[in-house]
Order: structure tokens, then sequence, then C-alpha cells
């Protein structure tokens, strides 16, 4: 095990500085980053400042210098300024992460506590009128686009009903202001769990040793929930863990429909104005949230399922 956790801990090290040579080639490679960053010489810049930001910027240096330079800063969480009001990135991605961690986080409970059970349960009924039932909502939480789902519950829950705020985060933690974008994020995930659960329920409970703790008199709920479901939570453990990864790096559709200040929304406002430090800023953290994600799902598989050797 130990040794598993080094050789995974070093391929994700790799998989890192394989990203942040990507990203640091966005930067420097498109075009000269003096454009990017301060705009073309004789709009409101000196042809002397011009020359002094080639120091700055060590472009006077061989590229992998300037990427020695860049990487030290990432390392030390200065990830450049905001073009639109040269103000420090790092402490705006903490509080647009914050924005969106708070709603991924519900979004996620929500989408386990409803989609698993129902998967399960719908393996324990299968062929019944409750199947069916859940595979339909399976079926549209699919099919549904998520921006469609959240301009329908604004039209009925804020516009018609005036039951619900129909955007924004609100003071503090307003459940009011939670409840529509929630529901909105998590009900794809939660259809997805309930396929995942339900398929991996239906291939374990048709196992030989599922039909033996019955013959042998072990309880209905033992044998559901501690041996058949425990190994069919695999498959549920690697959706769910992507899946809150998904959420906390921002759901770009949600948090636009519902006026959301999460990094995703920051993202695309970034793209569209061509600020290219936040997108740098945002892709390296995704990535390296993804690739913490995985690692921490690979080491969870020997906890979960002992019959995992990784020797």
């Amino acid at each position: 095990m130990q040794q598993f956790i080094i050789r995974r801990f070093i391929t994700s090290l790799i998989a890192i500085i394989c990203a942040t040579t990507l990203v640091f080639g966005m930067s420097r490679f498109l075009s000269d980053p003096r454009y990017i960053y301060l705009g073309e010489v004789g709009y409101g810049m000196t042809q002397e400042r011009w020359d002094e930001m080639e120091k700055e910027l060590h472009l006077d240096q061989p590229v992998p210098v300037q990427f020695y330079y860049w990487a030290k800063d990432v390392l030390r969480g200065d990830l450049g300024n905001d073009l639109r009001d040269n103000r420090a990135l790092t402490p705006k991605l903490v509080e647009k992460f914050s924005a969106t961690a708070k709603l991924g986080v519900v979004a996620w409970v929500l989408a386990t506590i409803v989609g698993v059970p129902l998967g399960v349960y719908s393996a324990l009924n299968r062929g019944s009128t409750l199947d069916y039932l859940m595979r339909g909502f399976a079926l549209f939480g699919q099919c549904l686009p998520q921006f469609w789902i959240g301009i329908l519950g604004i039209l009925i829950f804020a516009v018609w009903l005036n039951w619900l705020p129909a955007a924004t985060m609100g003071d503090g933690f307003s459940i009011k202001h939670y409840v529509m974008p929630t529901i909105t994020l998590a009900w794809l995930p939660a259809a997805g769990y309930l396929r995942f659960t339900r398929s991996a329920m239906l291939e374990v409970l048709d196992s030989e040793y599922i039909k033996l703790a019955r013959i042998k008199g072990v309880s209905h709920n033992v044998v559901i929930w501690r041996h058949a479901f425990m190994n069919a939570a695999l498959v549920p453990l690697t959706a769910t863990a992507l899946v809150l990864a998904s959420f906390i790096t921002g759901s770009v559709l949600v948090e636009a429909v519902f006026a959301w200040p999460g990094i995703g929304f920051f993202l695309v406002q970034a793209v569209f104005s061509n600020n290219i430090n936040v997108i740098v800023a945002v892709i390296l953290f995704f990535t390296a949230l993804f690739i913490f994600v995985n690692f921490v799902v690979d080491v969870l598989y020997g906890f979960i399922d002992p019959r995992i050797r990784y020797s």
C-alpha cells in the first residue's frame, strides 16, 4: 500500500508538471506576453516601459529559464494580476472558489443521497413499476439540459409563484438562494448515480456468494447493505469523486443562469474579455484539483475493497 501511494504520488506529480508546462506555453508561445498583459506599443505605453517589461517578465532569458521563474511564482501563490483591474489574482480565486465550493458540496450531497439509494432500490425491484419510474427519472435527468432546467425553475418558482429568488448567492447561507441552483446542479449526477449503482448492484446480486449468503440464512439487510452494496460501491465511488471535483471546479452553465459568483462563471468572463491571466490560473487550478481527486480515489479503493492488491 505504501509503495502504491508513493508511485501514485510520483505519477501525479509528473502529471502536474506536464500540465503546468502546457499552461505556461499558452501564455508564452501564442504571442509576445507583453501584448497579452499590457497592450501594444503606442497604446498607453512608452517604448521605455515596453523594454522594461522584457526584463520583468524575463523575456530576455531562454524559455526554460522563463518557465523556472513562472513556476517559482506559482509555488509561492503568485498567479499574477487580473488584467481588468490589475489586482492580485490569488485572493480573487480563493473568493470565487469559496462560492463554488459551497454550491458544489451541497449539490454533491443531494445527488449522492438521492441517486445512490434510488439505484439500490431500483436494482432490488428490477422489472417493477418502481424500477421503471426510477429509470425514467435517470433518463430525463441525463437528457434535459441543465440550463433549461434552471431557466424553467426560475420561470415557475421565481416569476410565476414568487417562492424563490431568481439569482445571486444571497447574504451568508440563505437556503432560498441555494434551492434552485442546487437542484439544477444535482439533477444530472443524481441520475448518473442511479444508473451506475443499479448496474453494479444487479451484477453483484447475481453473484454466487450473495446466493450462498441467502441460503445460509443471513438477514436481508445484511446481504444487501454489507455484502452486495459494499462490493458494488467502487463504481459510484469513482463517479462520486469525479462529480465532486466537477462541482468544485465550477458548473459554468448553472453559475451563469443563476448569476452565481463562482469560479466557473469567472472563467467564462475571462474568456470573453481575453483575460489570459485568469484563464491560465483557473485552468492550472482545475488540473491540479482533478489530479488530486483521482489520487485520493485510487487510495480509497484499497480501504473499500480489501481484495485489491497494490503490490
